[in-house]
């Protein structure tokens, strides 16, 4: 299913959803500006998870990492990176989608560390998850599955508007729990089928860093659910 609108109508500007969707393109159009160095440049910013768990062999492949920044870097920087056009489009629509509630339930400071420590626990999932792959890993997807946890936590009862390909003159509407539900079962079942398989057609998507992000969005916004929000975004 690919969601078209949510019903719950956004309190306040989400400025931090915002600013993340303004960062994403910004950085996208930077990668167009690369040309052939564009493949250098996800080697030193997007996640390579055998560079962490085999680093001698990668080493002598495309070099060591200059220092540790260098290397903690990708966890940081790989959010923001996109393998084109559909890729970006696709996650940013999803991240306005539903972030604009999560960043009125949390408050804008506090938004902004949940979904870079989305980012971050997708990142390690995947990593862990698929310790040889040399491939780059890249893209706001981990991230936003955490934001989309927190929704699925938050906001079980709204409504999304959302169409089934290829039927995409028949939109349906569903609760959010189902939607989101079911989105994350397809993703358990792509990532476990995947690890079993090891096939080609499931190494283009990081299944696991969903799955992670998504575990963690659900529950860290459990335990900040028990917290008391004032409308300006404080405790």
């Amino acid at each position: 299913m690919i969601p078209l609108r949510d019903s719950n109508p956004a309190r306040g500007i989400p400025v931090v959803t915002k600013a993340l969707i303004c960062v994403n393109l910004v950085v996208f159009l930077w990668e167009l500006t690369l040309g052939r160095r564009l493949p250098l440049a996800f080697v030193q910013y997007a996640i390579i998870p055998a560079r962490y768990t085999h680093p001698a062999a990668m080493a002598e492949m495309i070099g060591p990492f200059p220092s540790l920044g260098a290397a903690l870097l990708p966890f940081l920087s790989s959010m923001f990176l996109h393998g084109g056009w559909l890729h970006l489009l696709g996650n940013m629509w999803t991240l306005w989608i539903f972030g604009d509630n999560v960043e009125a339930r949390l408050g804008h400071f506090r938004y902004l560390l949940f979904y870079l420590a989305s980012g971050l626990v997708a990142a390690l999932l995947h990593t862990l998850t698929h310790f040889n792959s040399a491939a780059p890993t890249l893209g706001a997807s981990g991230a936003i599955a955490g934001v989309m946890g927190a929704y699925f936590r938050f906001f079980p009862t709204a409504r999304v508007v959302a169409i089934i390909p290829p039927f995409f003159f028949l939109p349906i509407v569903v609760p959010a729990v189902l939607f989101l539900g079911w989105w994350f079962l397809l993703q358990f079942f792509n990532g476990t089928f995947g690890l079993a398989v090891k096939g080609p057609q499931f190494s283009g998507i990081a299944w696991w860093a969903h799955i992670g992000g998504f575990l963690f969005g659900v529950g860290a916004s459990n335990w900040l659910g028990r917290r008391k929000w004032v409308p300006a975004g404080g405790w």
